[in-house]
């Protein structure tokens, strides 16, 4: 019969464990690799349930929606037949980039009712945005206005029993005075209503730290998006593992981050195979870092 002081010593030993290996931090009991299919962008419009099944048979769990329209829904599926393909196939749509580029300039609210109606359908737990026009973005002002939408947005999400998440790209970055449009969001918004989803390509690339926006906003970055940097060229996207971003220290702060959930994306850098290059990301992460 174990003593009370080897259960203890045993539990503190599983504790460490679990802050020293990072699949441990946030998902104990399987490795879930999610996949954004925007990286799969050019096949995915002429074969959606093709596609999808080769998702699946690449290694991934979750898939990150993009595309939704109110006229053609998922690339002609209506939201109840897309999620019936995903759970045919054993997937599951925890987020979704929509384009809300229209409430975000004016406050119309038909596309964001839209796109929470069709995460509703997916049993997603989030409606994100993943993109903001040039015209809307021109200063620390129109931040400002953005984060007030955003807000109100993550408060009508809320009450549907959805999340709302922003998706950075490198210009939120950039200065705008003593701040940049991206302090003004996280400052500008409230995490009762509002998460974001940390593009780690796109923050390196800007020349920050993942890990210290970690540590100066904790639990606030639900998800990420994972892609790796190409080494001769910045600019161009790479499978993990073969580019220049060491993703085994952030992946080791995913606690304090607050990460649910990431999705591999494959933005530019497009190979012959794209399905070839997100399946390798997704064997590499699955080996080397979770």
């Amino acid at each position: 019969m174990i003593s009370r002081r080897s259960f203890i010593l045993n539990s503190s030993m599983a504790a460490a464990a679990a802050l020293l290996v990072p699949s441990l931090a946030f998902a104990p009991d399987k490795k879930v690799v999610g996949l954004q299919l925007y990286s799969l962008r050019d096949e995915l419009p002429k074969d959606v349930r093709g596609t999808i099944a080769k998702v699946a048979k690449a290694g991934f769990k979750e898939v990150e929606t993009y595309g939704f329209s109110i006229k053609d829904q998922f690339w002609g599926l209506t939201p109840k037949e897309f999620k019936a393909l995903l759970d045919a196939n054993g997937l599951k749509a925890p987020s979704g980039h929509y384009g809300l580029g229209t409430y975000l300039a004016d406050g119309n609210t038909t596309e964001l009712k839209a796109a929470i109606a069709a995460a509703k359908v997916l049993g997603s737990e989030y409606v994100t945005i993943p993109w903001l026009d040039d015209s809307i973005r021109k200063n620390a002002d129109d931040y400002k206005k953005i984060a007030l939408r955003i807000n109100e947005a993550g408060k009508m999400a809320k009450a549907a029993g959805i999340r709302l998440a922003y998706h950075n790209h490198n210009f939120e970055f950039e200065k705008h005075g003593d701040t940049t449009g991206y302090e003004i969001l996280l400052k500008g918004t409230d995490k009762k209503f509002v998460d974001f989803e940390l593009d780690l390509y796109w923050v390196i690339r800007s020349g920050n730290d993942p890990i210290k926006l970690f540590k100066e906003n904790p639990g606030r970055f639900t998800m990420w998006h994972v892609k790796d940097m190409d080494k001769a060229n910045p600019a161009l996207n790479a499978e993990v593992g073969t580019g220049s971003i060491n993703f085994k220290p952030i992946f080791a702060q995913a606690k304090l981050s607050g990460m649910k959930h990431f999705f591999v994306e494959h933005e530019t850098n497009y190979k012959p195979n794209p399905l070839g290059s997100v399946t390798a990301s997704c064997a590499f992460i699955k080996k080397e870092i979770i």
